[in-house]
């Protein structure tokens, strides 16, 4: 029995230490989100940056918990005018998707997560337009909010100013 038990661990420990060995030294450390149209994901960076600006120019830091029905409206139409922004790279994004395979099977999935983050938005900014001031809240995919899964794509693929702002008023 005693040589049975040593054999096992032996088994055990010698399958544990190949499985490390091989997860640092062999196996790929490319991250699955990544692409390989790195010139698609350059213009996507550049476009979004353009995106970010413009959402910028629209911040409007008031608390609106403080502020009247008008306020609470003008928020709404900010928030509106800030997803146009988002919904235009959306937009334009799809039209014209890496070359490569890979890349048009997951940018394409990126792109549907993002118009449910979209649609979480523009149903922030009907409830705000209709006397809810509720916080933001948006769709949660396997536990994880969508804005989260959306990040790690960008960042995965160098692609920084195309995460979700963090700040709803932008």
């Amino acid at each position: 029995m005693k040589l049975f038990v040593r054999g096992l661990l032996t088994v055990v420990i010698v399958s544990i230490c190949a499985m490390w060995i091989y997860g640092l030294f062999f196996a790929s450390k490319q991250a699955v989100n990544k692409f390989d149209d790195r010139l698609w994901a350059e213009k996507a960076q550049s476009r979004c940056l353009i995106s970010e600006q413009q959402r910028i120019e629209l911040a409007d830091y008031r608390i609106v918990d403080d502020l009247g029905a008008d306020a609470i409206s003008d928020r709404a139409m900010i928030v509106d005018k800030a997803t146009d922004t988002i919904e235009s790279f959306v937009n334009e994004f799809r039209a014209d998707l890496p070359t490569d395979a890979k890349g048009i099977a997951i940018v394409g999935l990126w792109l549907d997560d993002y118009e449910i983050y979209i649609a979480d938005r523009r149903s922030f900014a009907d409830d705000l337009r209709n006397g809810i001031n509720l916080q933001f809240s948006e769709t949660a995919i396997k536990g994880l909010p969508i804005s989260e899964k959306i990040a790690t794509f960008a960042a995965d693929n160098e692609m920084s100013y195309c995460k979700p702002p963090l700040d709803l008023s932008i």
